[in-house]
């Protein structure tokens, strides 16, 4: 476990994620989103319209440019780590697009592309933010309006990209922004999934008689941590000892033929949470 800690807090992994999340952003935002004129959320989304008005510089020029005061802004109120990290991040995304400039991938049914584009964007998007860093852009801003004001992170994101998208409306086809509104909720959904693919857990709580040999064993043959709560039966009212441990999916299993095994008794109830931060779990992500 300490291993695998240490790998993600590798500069070497987060670079890597950073790197690879960015290149699969660019190429849906150039390969499918610009070739059929959306929008993306955020501050891509910005560069995009600003692209599409002027045709002056491109999409990975605006995107950089954009980001400038951000994180200049960012350096006097976001954490160096998140800010460094976000920058390269936001420097790899501009280049990707610089470079997937003149890619077509090809989808040319306005559905599929939507559909198509956010898989490929959210994907890109939520392996950047695996990491201890993100893609720079609306991020860093609304973490600064955070930090600064106590604005909510996901609510400063839905009003911007609901102005975003209501001031589209005045230049661009309703069609389009319809189907780019559809881009940025499946790129939304594609993120949530990503993040919560190898960070989801399960909260396991065990009720029984043998609760002490069930939390040994959980220990010394599965390697698991356990905790004791104390309760008390509702109908008898005696006091008992809940065993809560957290695992994933690989042990739940055996873990459940474990307890069955000391007690076929026992309430095994199983409940799953998406973060767990501290002890031999994952650490936060310092902004």
């Amino acid at each position: 476990m300490s291993t695998r800690k240490e790998l993600a807090y590798s500069v070497r992994w987060n670079l890597l994620l950073l790197t690879v999340g960015s290149a699969l952003f660019a190429l849906g935002a150039q390969g499918i989103v610009a070739r059929h004129g959306f929008l993306t959320g955020g501050i891509y989304g910005i560069a995009l319209m600003a692209w599409y008005h002027t045709h002056f510089l491109s999409p990975a020029a605006w995107y950089l440019l954009c980001n400038i005061p951000l994180f200049a802004l960012g350096w006097l109120h976001v954490g160096r780590r998140f800010l460094l990290y976000s920058l390269y991040g936001m420097l790899a995304t501009s280049l990707f697009a610089g470079v997937f400039q003149n890619v077509d991938l090809g989808v040319h049914d306005q559905l599929y592309a939507a559909v198509a584009s956010g898989v490929i964007c959210g994907a890109g998007g939520g392996i950047m933010l695996r990491s201890l860093g993100s893609g720079g852009g609306l991020d860093v801003a609304a973490i600064i309006l955070h930090k600064r004001f106590g604005l909510g992170i996901g609510r400063f994101g839905f009003g911007f990209n609901a102005v975003l998208f209501t001031a589209s409306l005045v230049s661009m086809p309703v069609d389009t922004v319809i189907a780019s509104l559809i881009q940025v909720f499946i790129a939304a959904v594609t993120m949530e999934y990503v993040l919560a693919l190898f960070n989801q857990r399960k909260v396991v709580f065990v009720i029984s008689e043998h609760s002490r040999r069930i939390g040994h064993d959980l220990v010394s043959e599965l390697g698991q941590g356990a905790t004791f709560l104390q309760g008390r039966g509702g109908y008898s009212g005696d006091d008992r000892e809940i065993v809560m441990t957290v695992t994933n999916n690989v042990q739940l299993k055996r873990m459940e033929e474990l307890v069955f095994t000391v007690d076929p008794e026992a309430l095994f109830i199983v409940e799953n949470t998406f973060t767990v931060l501290g002890g031999q779990f994952a650490r936060r992500k310092v902004y």
